[in-house]
């Protein structure tokens, strides 16, 4: 007999709360830097004011160098309505920070981020209304599934120990700086998602402390799959054993082109709470967001999703703002949660 899930030491309040009603996550991070039109000195700050490479684009490191303005968009996401803001933290792992040299401080950034984070979730939160800390794994620019090389599929550019590597000094930094949860996100490689969700595990193993995780693939054209050739179903199926607290779509295809994969994925992932946080549409240079859906379209998008009882989680990714996160937040409040999930599982977590 499978043993019952031990409880949560964070966030333990977020099991009953999915229950309750629609969770609202935060939009985009990159889209709000951007609006800042910061330049390179704004990245490089003082103490990076020497180093040998271009750092425009690092937006992990703002959390060292313009704490203030990663600060400002977690405020404004929350003043928007959001219960859950993720850590600026996408691309925060020593492989990722590798392309700047400074994977050396791929700790540091995750702690600052998480420290931020919590700053402006405590800020606000009241016990009627609780506020979330995310920690966001990423996927990293490397992937151990997919050859590099088209001459070479053999040829691989990071192994899983180097990932699992990775996502644990990651994971170290988010728990020390106070994060709720472990967001493991825009996964389009499964064997990716698979070292951190293993990273993870170590961690909490090791620390005693048991956190939540939210588990989100990238479903990346019309095929229904993502990169990696898996279906949404397979992908599933691939990462159940972690027992998530939800698992999720995000990314990629703006609401309206990923509604059959979420459809699927509802239907299918019967033991868990179910994400969405889709593009703001398809890219769109012209627009001042850089993707086509206003607020009011992406929000009646994600109130067709929670009329059609798809939702436990809503939020935005790629393009979307505080505007577009209010407009969420409002109309998918007038329903009720997605209620197709193992009652058990729950059930035991809330007892224990």
């Amino acid at each position: 007999m499978t043993k019952p899930p031990l409880p949560y030491t964070r966030a333990a309040a977020l099991p009953a709360l999915l229950a309750q009603r629609i969770v609202v996550l935060d939009g985009a991070m990159g889209t709000m830097i951007q609006r800042r039109r910061l330049g390179e000195e704004d990245f490089r700050g003082a103490r990076f004011a020497a180093h040998p490479r271009d750092l425009k684009g690092n937006n992990e490191l703002l959390q060292l160098t313009r704490p203030d303005v990663i600060l400002e968009i977690h405020r404004a996401y929350l003043h928007a309505g959001a219960d859950i803001v993720e850590t600026n933290t996408f691309g925060a792992t020593s492989i990722a920070q590798q392309d700047y040299g400074l994977a050396h401080l791929a700790r540091e950034l995750n702690v600052a981020a998480a420290r931020l984070a919590r700053q402006a979730c405590d800020e606000v939160a009241t016990p009627e209304k609780p506020r979330f800390v995310a920690g966001a794994l990423g996927p990293t620019p490397r992937t151990a599934s997919i050859s590099p090389d088209v001459n070479d599929p053999a040829a691989r550019n990071v192994s899983f120990d180097e990932l699992r590597d990775a996502y644990r000094e990651q994971a170290e930094g988010l728990l020390e700086g106070g994060c709720d949860l472990f967001l493991v996100e825009t996964i389009f490689d499964t064997l990716n998602a698979k070292a951190a969700i293993f990273a993870l595990d170590e961690l909490m193993e090791a620390t005693g402390e048991r956190l939540p995780v939210i588990v989100s693939g990238t479903v990346t054209d019309a095929s229904g799959r993502i990169l990696s050739g898996q279906t949404v179903g397979a992908f599933w199926h691939s990462v159940r054993h972690a027992r998530p607290l939800a698992v999720g779509l995000n990314c990629a295809l703006g609401a309206a082109l990923m509604r059959p994969y979420l459809e699927e994925l509802a239907h299918v992932a019967d033991d868990t709470f179910v994400s969405c946080y889709p593009n703001a549409g398809l890219p769109n240079p012209m627009s001042e967001t850089g993707f086509d859906e206003t607020p009011e379209v992406t929000g009646a998008l994600m109130e067709e999703f929670a009329r059609a009882g798809f939702l436990n989680i809503a939020g935005g990714c790629c393009g979307t703002t505080p505007e577009h996160i209010a407009e969420i937040a409002q109309r998918v409040a007038r329903y009720a949660p997605r209620c197709r999930h193992a009652q058990g599982l729950f059930t035991a977590l809330e007892a224990a």
